[in-house]
């Protein structure tokens, strides 16, 4: 079950990241993400209302302020990225600290034991996610150069999703969910200090503020599935499953953008599938 819900968890990232990509390329990505995190603050809010029997201690609120913090740099930097820069891209390089840094701690400090299996499926994961950011080999270098020019800030996101999946899956089984709610507010916190010094707009407004947020409420959801996912598996099992979410919008982009998939990312695509599959078998 713990697969399945961080697959889940993947498949509502990667749908999050499509839909506010897409606004990011009219408006400031930034303003994209404040607006996003501010949606998922709202479901966040509501969940933990109406669903939440837990008792938090203040550690887990600490976890999950952390959290907040890696949430706030990640997403900021992410939606800057991709209007910089190729989402197929970018999204692949944000997701390489988000995949390394909590597999890392989990086996080095945590005592976490994946079987052989999964760490097969563990080691597939980073070349797929390579190879399904590869762009074909007939662009010329000013192409390349727009396709490549978000990388930087992808690589700030990167770490700030490594933090957020890490200090999430410290949180306590029984702590329910306002932890995730402080974690959507200190993103926001987090956000709107990033988009002050950058000076860039605060409003969105219409139908891309509608999309924004909810996509941001669908981010939301996905952050609740890995948490319960963490509570029911290793935790570098349920990050690398959940990291798996770039295969989705370069799917997406071939189903509405009609985008063309090549060789390099078909089987970036397919090494994911194996990975999964390995993973499943642990």
């Amino acid at each position: 079950m713990g697969e399945l819900l961080a697959l889940l968890s993947a498949l509502c990232f990667g749908i999050t990241h499509f839909v506010n990509g897409l606004v990011s390329r009219r408006h400031n990505g930034l303003t994209v993400a404040l607006h996003a995190q501010l949606g998922g603050t709202v479901l966040g809010l509501l969940l933990a209302l109406v669903l939440d029997s837990g008792t938090a201690s203040l550690a887990d609120y600490g976890w999950g302020a952390l959290s907040g913090v890696g949430t706030g740099v990640g997403v900021a930097f992410l939606y800057r990225a991709m209007s910089q820069g190729a989402m197929s891209v970018v999204v692949p390089v944000s997701d390489v600290g988000a995949v390394a840094l909590p597999v890392l701690v989990g086996v080095c400090f945590l005592g976490e034991r994946p079987a052989l299996p999964a760490w097969v499926g563990i080691a597939a994961v980073l070349p797929a996610l390579w190879l399904v950011s590869q762009n074909s080999a007939d662009l010329g270098d000013k192409q390349r150069q727009a396709i490549s020019a978000g990388v930087p800030s992808a690589l700030v996101a990167s770490v700030g999703f490594g933090v957020q999946f890490l200090a999430m899956a410290q949180v306590g089984t029984d702590s329910g969910l306002w932890p995730v709610v402080l974690s959507r507010v200190v993103s926001v916190l987090v956000i709107a200090a990033v988009l002050a010094s950058y000076g860039a707009r605060w409003r969105l407004t219409g139908k891309p503020w509608a999309a924004t947020v909810a996509a941001g409420a669908l981010g939301t959801l996905a952050i609740v599935l890995y948490l319960e996912a963490t509570r029911q598996q290793l935790m570098a099992i349920a990050t690398v499953l959940s990291a798996l979410y770039p295969a989705i919008p370069v799917l997406l982009a071939l189903v509405l953008l009609k985008e063309r998939l090549n060789r390099r990312q078909a089987v970036g695509l397919v090494c994911a599938a194996l990975a999964i599959g390995l993973i499943a078998l642990h």
